[in-house]
């Protein structure tokens, strides 16, 4: 690192609250799998001989006591986890900038203003160091895993900040964004959002939307929109569509979840569906205590559902208490539960994918136990992102 850092700022110097914030690695025990030293081998070469991408984690320290996480984003400073990323085995994280709760000015969620300044703030904290790089096109990948870096792909979990402006979707391009939601659980003028009692689909403007994100090179998800904007946006799509982080619901049924025929529309795009991890989402009635086995189990029903061609991990994981940052943001983050919905065990983390450090080690080698080939580890592990990201980013 340089002289500067973003870490400059967490001693008050400029008024700003002091916020201490929680570690890379051992928070929590490490995940027991029992995984032979000839599977771990074997997956660590995997992971270092590939392309390895997450769809969808969020790279950054998070505050220890995530009480303080809404004083911690009013300063408007995201900390990048370096020594996290270098040991994660990854090449490349599609990272949303957790923009849904930042409020950097103090402002509703999703406002315009906070995304530009959240971004200019994480890329300049990038720029003075030269270890994690922006990846904006497929050769930036190609070049970081070459060179043993790590690559962030900025993105929005929704288009809600532009409002009515399609000219928006230019601008966050040209800084730098490279993937877009059309909404977060709640509807926004572009499509309903998967809390929605009344799934009105995409709108007129949405298909506007999607249409101008094809012409730019933006890739779309519908992880959190609903079902039907989902079917409707790859319908209106001519590039591959991604859900980047979530489950089936045929597994879990809870709204956060994608029903089959979103699924199969996703995959009929050419497009990929990450598993997702967050707490309490993707469980499954063999593994009601969500843990890797749980995910797992998405990943098995969405691989018989669609084929190994689409399916890849978007664990949604992060540095600090996951559980307990859902706790802190539950107006914001909780969808609206289904009645007669399963209700899972509590837990503390998931054991397992606990923080974007170790999941994919661990997602690794459960594939090699699990008897899965090199050629469809390396598939899902982030072959069919880069086949996908071939023909989006124009």
């Amino acid at each position: 690192m340089s002289a500067y850092s973003s870490y400059d700022y967490l001693d008050g110097d400029l008024g700003l609250p002091v916020v201490e914030l929680a570690p890379e690695s051992g928070r929590v025990p490490p995940y027991d799998g029992e995984f032979t030293p000839e599977q771990v081998e074997r997956a660590e070469r995997l992971l270092a001989e590939n392309v390895t991408i997450s769809l969808h984690d969020h790279p950054v320290l998070f505050p220890a006591d995530m009480a303080d996480t809404p004083r911690y984003n009013r300063t408007g400073r995201q900390h990048t986890a370096f020594a996290g990323l270098r040991a994660s085995g990854l090449t490349v994280v599609f990272d949303n900038m957790m923009d849904g709760t930042a409020c950097v000015t103090g402002n509703a969620p999703w406002q315009w203003d906070d995304v530009v300044i959240d971004l200019g703030m994480r890329l300049a904290d990038l720029a003075h160091q030269s270890e994690v790089v922006v990846v904006r096109t497929v050769e930036d990948i190609e070049r970081a895993h070459a060179e043993g870096r790590v690559g962030l792909v900025f993105g929005l979990e929704a288009a809600t900040p532009i409002g009515n402006d399609l000219d928006k979707l230019d601008v966050l391009y040209g800084l730098g964004i490279r993937q877009i939601g059309i909404a977060y659980s709640d509807a926004n003028a572009l499509g309903s959002g998967l809390n929605e009692a009344v799934d009105g689909g995409l709108t007129a403007l949405g298909r506007r939307a999607v249409r101008r994100m094809n012409q730019l090179g933006l890739a779309i998800d519908v992880s959190h929109s609903s079902d039907r904007t989902g079917i409707d946006a790859c319908a209106a799509s001519e590039a591959p569509v991604f859900i980047t982080h979530a489950g089936a619901r045929a597994v879990w049924d809870i709204p956060r979840l994608k029903g089959d025929d979103a699924l199969r529309a996703v995959a009929g795009t050419g497009g990929v569906i990450g598993m997702s991890a967050a707490p309490h989402t993707t469980v499954s009635a063999a593994h009601p205590r969500h843990s890797i086995a749980s995910v797992m189990d998405h990943f098995r029903y969405c691989l018989d559902l669609v084929g190994i061609d689409s399916v890849a991990f978007g664990p949604d994981t992060l540095y600090g208490d996951h559980v307990g940052l859902h706790s802190t943001f539950a107006g914001l983050l909780a969808t609206e539960p289904r009645p007669g919905a399963p209700v899972p065990e509590r837990v503390p983390y998931v054991d397992g994918l606990e923080n974007p450090t170790e999941s994919f080690h661990n997602i690794a080698a459960w594939l090699v136990r699990d008897g899965f080939t090199d050629e469809e580890i390396t598939k899902v592990l982030g072959g069919n992102v880069l086949r996908a990201l071939r023909s989006i980013w124009v």
